[in-house]
């Protein structure tokens, strides 16, 4: 469904990423790992067409899509979520998830239809799918932290997509708060049969979750594949879970 291959991105010398491959089938769960500046987000922002490589290509569904802009890629079925939350604070929860499904049939720019009146049903049927219907109204920057990473998974639910990317979905959640994201993402991927790259600090996650993992250090990939190969593979060890011989 998805291949990146050979992606390179360099800021003033400074090799990002380096010739990374990775290829996702349809359906699966894959999580990239990797110690802070492995060049995770530079490569989730690589495919999302927020950075363009300095070589290699991006293959989505047969169809070369380097080089293309982020709301081209979003409208391919491609949608993303972020590390640090990135909703509009001052719009509703509704308003909010209202705007993604907008932006996909490219109607934020109508002057003459209503926009407040367009595709309510199916915001409030995807806000009922992630559990903030009843906060519908809610001024998004008054939700608790985790509610706000559960709208912008909301959110890239507008653009009905076929890949989600999730950068750290979990991140600054309590142990509760993410084991609640997690199953609501592993419920999501079943029921949508959406096909989820998603990139985790949290070990216990990422083993629970994942059906297979890339572990990146310093721009390049060291391994790709299923978690027990990645938990015996003495690279990983050493360059992240940190463990040795001692």
């Amino acid at each position: 469904m998805f291949e990146a291959k050979g992606l390179s991105k360099s800021f003033d010398g400074f090799m990002a990423v380096s010739r990374v491959d990775l290829s996702v089938e349809k359906g699966e769960m894959v999580a990239v790992i990797g110690p802070n500046g492995a060049g995770k987000t530079t490569f989730f922002n690589l495919i999302t067409g927020i950075l363009k490589p300095d070589s290699g290509r991006i293959v989505y569904k047969g169809e070369d899509i380097t080089g293309l802009s982020p709301y081209e890629i979003f409208r391919k079925g491609i949608s993303r979520s972020f590390q640090i939350v990135n909703v509009f604070q001052r719009l509703t929860v509704f308003e909010n998830v209202q705007l993604s499904v907008l932006s996909r049939e490219n109607k934020t720019w109508d002057l003459i239809t209503n926009a407040s009146k367009l595709y309510t049903d199916e915001t409030e049927k995807i806000l009922e799918q992630v559990g903030l219907l009843e906060k519908k109204n809610t001024v998004s920057g008054f939700l608790s932290h985790g509610e706000q990473k559960i709208l912008e998974i909301a959110i890239a639910l507008g653009g009905k997509p076929e890949f989600m990317i999730l950068d750290e979905p979990t991140a600054g959640m309590s142990p509760e708060e993410t084991v609640r994201c997690m199953e609501l993402i592993k419920r999501l991927r079943e029921e949508m049969d959406l096909t989820i790259l998603f990139c985790e600090h949290d070990m216990d996650v990422v083993f629970g979750y994942a059906n297979r993992i890339m572990v990146m250090v310093r721009g390049e990939t060291i391994i790709q594949g299923t978690c027990d190969e990645v938990k015996c593979n003495r690279l990983v060890q050493e360059a992240y879970l940190g463990l040795s011989d001692e």
